[in-house]
């Protein structure tokens, strides 16, 4: 209900973000609450007006730079040109543009470098595709923020290098699989043509005894 009602002022109300924030640090379930909120609203920002969605952006922005909640939970968030959409990109802009101006950007950097908060930021700071990544940097560059963005720019930079290393990290890897399936297709073969030379020899000895005592009785036949 506070949600809806921030979203039916004409413009944003600090109130609603104080009595929020209140809220969320008296109880911890309201917290878990707003949570759940922050990414039901991001999953539908494409059905609210802009003036709601940018009262519901500061609200939530407001949450975030004061650690009402955490921010665990813009996991929900995959800044790249297939998922999102112009509301969506609208609510990001405004929520970031938020929390830049109060917290600062360096202070709002830093935060987004936060070790155990990384894993939370891959899909707002896509690493995965060169695409997706030069997506967000083109977006934080566009709304005045490009300074969260040096660390992807380094990556997107090194990308070609660390596709080459890797290909051929796989090549070798394919390459010493096949000697050794080699080699040891060549054992198997030796050591089975070694098997049949036995046999050959066993079968020949074999042969040789047997052919060997009807001779002898012929010789003392022909003394007798």
């Amino acid at each position: 209900m506070l949600i809806e009602c921030c979203s039916q002022e004409r413009s944003y109300l600090r109130f609603y973000g104080l009595l929020a924030q209140r809220f969320c640090q008296v109880n911890k379930s309201y917290e878990e609450h707003f949570c759940e909120c922050f990414q039901e609203q991001y999953d539908t920002i494409h059905r609210l007006e802009t003036n709601k969605l940018r009262n519901v952006s500061k609200l939530f922005g407001h949450l975030l730079l004061t650690d009402a909640i955490p921010w665990t939970c813009m996991v929900c968030i995959h800044l790249n040109e297939d998922e999102t959409t112009s509301s969506s990109r609208i609510f990001i802009k405004i929520l970031f543009q938020e929390l830049a101006e109060f917290m600062g950007l360096p202070r709002l950097n830093e935060r987004l470098k936060d070790a155990t908060l990384t894993a939370y930021f891959e899909g707002l700071l896509p690493r995965d595709n060169p695409r997706n990544t030069r997506f967000s940097i083109n977006f934080f560059t566009s709304i005045g923020l490009g300074g969260l963005t040096d660390d992807l720019r380094e990556h997107l930079k090194n990308a070609p290098k660390m596709i080459m290393t890797q290909q051929r990290h796989d090549v070798d890897s394919s390459d010493s699989s096949s000697e050794s399936s080699s080699s040891d297709s060549s054992s198997d073969s030796s050591s089975e043509s070694e098997k049949e030379e036995k046999s050959r020899r066993k079968t020949s000895e074999s042969r040789r005894r047997r052919a060997s005592p009807p001779r002898e009785r012929r010789r003392d036949d022909r003394r007798g």
